[in-house]
Protein backbone atom coordinates (compact mmCIF):
# COMPACT_ATOMS: atom_id res chain seq x y z
CA UNK A 1 0.00 0.00 0.00
CA UNK A 2 1.58 3.27 -1.46
CA UNK A 3 0.40 6.82 -0.32
CA UNK A 4 1.80 9.63 2.04
CA UNK A 5 2.89 8.06 5.65
CA UNK A 6 0.57 8.62 8.65
CA UNK A 7 1.06 12.45 10.26
CA UNK A 8 3.48 11.14 13.25
CA UNK A 9 5.28 9.14 11.01
CA UNK A 10 5.88 12.10 8.92
CA UNK A 11 6.60 14.31 12.32
CA UNK A 12 9.26 11.54 13.20
CA UNK A 13 11.26 12.18 10.13
CA UNK A 14 10.74 16.17 10.15
CA UNK A 15 12.33 15.93 13.65
CA UNK A 16 15.41 13.62 12.40
CA UNK A 17 16.32 16.24 9.76
CA UNK A 18 15.81 19.08 11.51
CA UNK A 19 18.32 17.19 14.42
CA UNK A 20 20.48 16.48 11.36
CA UNK A 21 20.64 20.30 10.62
CA UNK A 22 21.35 21.38 14.30
CA UNK A 23 23.85 18.78 14.45
CA UNK A 24 25.32 19.85 11.29
CA UNK A 25 25.52 23.68 12.90
CA UNK A 26 27.53 22.11 15.98
CA UNK A 27 29.59 20.84 13.98
CA UNK A 28 30.25 23.20 11.14
CA UNK A 29 29.64 26.20 13.02
CA UNK A 30 32.83 27.96 11.95
CA UNK A 31 32.31 27.74 8.34
CA UNK A 32 29.86 29.81 6.10
CA UNK A 33 26.81 28.58 6.73
CA UNK A 34 23.80 30.15 5.97
CA UNK A 35 19.74 29.18 5.81
CA UNK A 36 19.89 28.23 2.22
CA UNK A 37 22.67 26.24 2.63
CA UNK A 38 21.20 24.43 5.27
CA UNK A 39 17.87 23.71 3.64
CA UNK A 40 19.67 22.84 0.45
CA UNK A 41 21.76 20.11 2.50
CA UNK A 42 18.57 19.06 3.95
CA UNK A 43 16.87 19.02 0.63
CA UNK A 44 13.79 21.56 1.55
CA UNK A 45 13.27 25.16 1.41
CA UNK A 46 14.91 28.15 3.23
CA UNK A 47 10.97 28.97 4.27
CA UNK A 48 10.12 25.51 5.78
CA UNK A 49 13.44 25.28 7.21
CA UNK A 50 13.31 27.92 9.04
CA UNK A 51 9.36 27.58 10.59
CA UNK A 52 10.51 23.72 11.40
CA UNK A 53 13.41 24.26 13.16
CA UNK A 54 12.03 27.08 15.02
CA UNK A 55 8.99 25.08 16.15
CA UNK A 56 10.53 22.34 17.05
CA UNK A 57 13.88 24.43 19.10
CA UNK A 58 12.29 27.64 19.52
CA UNK A 59 14.63 29.95 17.64
CA UNK A 60 15.74 29.93 13.81
CA UNK A 61 18.45 28.41 12.42
CA UNK A 62 20.50 31.54 12.17
CA UNK A 63 19.92 32.32 15.34
CA UNK A 64 20.96 29.06 16.82
CA UNK A 65 24.59 29.38 14.62
CA UNK A 66 25.32 32.56 16.49
CA UNK A 67 24.47 31.16 19.73
CA UNK A 68 26.71 28.26 18.97
CA UNK A 69 29.66 30.60 17.53
CA UNK A 70 29.27 32.94 20.81
CA UNK A 71 29.25 29.88 23.36
CA UNK A 72 32.88 28.54 21.59
CA UNK A 73 33.82 32.32 21.86
CA UNK A 74 33.43 32.04 25.12
CA UNK A 75 35.44 28.90 25.64
CA UNK A 76 38.12 30.44 23.83
CA UNK A 77 38.06 33.37 25.51
CA UNK A 78 38.28 31.66 28.84
CA UNK A 79 41.48 29.31 28.18
CA UNK A 80 43.28 33.05 27.19
CA UNK A 81 45.56 31.85 24.63
CA UNK A 82 43.95 33.77 21.90
CA UNK A 83 43.15 37.55 21.19
CA UNK A 84 39.82 38.53 20.53
CA UNK A 85 40.69 39.12 17.26
CA UNK A 86 41.74 35.64 16.62
CA UNK A 87 38.43 34.25 18.92
CA UNK A 88 36.62 36.19 16.34
CA UNK A 89 37.48 34.63 13.07
CA UNK A 90 38.39 30.98 14.77
CA UNK A 91 34.28 31.05 15.31
CA UNK A 92 33.37 32.20 11.83
CA UNK A 93 32.71 35.64 12.06
CA UNK A 94 34.18 38.05 9.31
CA UNK A 95 34.04 40.86 11.33
CA UNK A 96 34.74 41.89 14.71
CA UNK A 97 32.57 44.49 14.88
CA UNK A 98 29.82 41.95 14.28
CA UNK A 99 31.15 40.02 16.59
CA UNK A 100 31.61 42.31 19.54
CA UNK A 101 28.56 43.74 19.19
CA UNK A 102 26.91 40.17 18.92
CA UNK A 103 28.74 39.06 22.02
CA UNK A 104 28.30 41.76 23.69
CA UNK A 105 24.13 41.42 23.16
CA UNK A 106 24.20 37.77 24.20
CA UNK A 107 26.83 37.73 26.91
CA UNK A 108 26.36 41.34 28.76
CA UNK A 109 30.34 41.91 28.52
CA UNK A 110 32.31 43.34 25.27
CA UNK A 111 34.73 40.01 24.91
CA UNK A 112 38.08 42.04 25.53
CA UNK A 113 36.20 42.89 29.43
CA UNK A 114 35.14 38.98 29.78
CA UNK A 115 38.81 37.64 28.57
CA UNK A 116 40.31 39.88 30.97
CA UNK A 117 38.00 38.77 33.79
CA UNK A 118 38.02 35.26 32.76
CA UNK A 119 34.73 35.04 32.81
CA UNK A 120 32.12 34.83 35.63
CA UNK A 121 33.07 31.18 36.71
CA UNK A 122 37.13 30.80 36.47
CA UNK A 123 37.97 27.81 38.13
CA UNK A 124 34.94 25.51 38.07
CA UNK A 125 34.75 22.49 35.93
CA UNK A 126 34.23 23.18 32.11
CA UNK A 127 31.21 21.43 31.99
CA UNK A 128 29.49 23.19 35.03
CA UNK A 129 31.09 26.89 33.35
CA UNK A 130 29.61 26.13 29.97
CA UNK A 131 25.92 25.14 31.55
CA UNK A 132 25.78 28.44 33.70
CA UNK A 133 27.56 30.59 31.35
CA UNK A 134 25.37 29.77 28.26
CA UNK A 135 24.48 33.00 26.00
CA UNK A 136 20.59 34.34 26.50
CA UNK A 137 18.51 36.34 24.35
CA UNK A 138 17.73 39.64 24.89
CA UNK A 139 14.28 38.99 24.60
CA UNK A 140 14.56 35.98 27.37
CA UNK A 141 16.41 38.51 29.92
CA UNK A 142 13.84 41.20 29.53
CA UNK A 143 10.92 38.28 29.93
CA UNK A 144 12.89 37.06 33.17
CA UNK A 145 13.40 40.27 34.76
CA UNK A 146 9.76 41.47 34.53
CA UNK A 147 8.47 38.29 36.51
Amino acid sequence: MSGTPPPHEQRLRELALLRRVRDRIDREYAEPLDVEALARGAGVSAGHLSREFRRAYGESPYSYLMTRRIERAMTLLRRGDLSVTEVCFAVGYGSLGTFTTRFTELVGLPPGRYKREGGPLTGLPGIVTMRATKPVRNREVRAGGQD
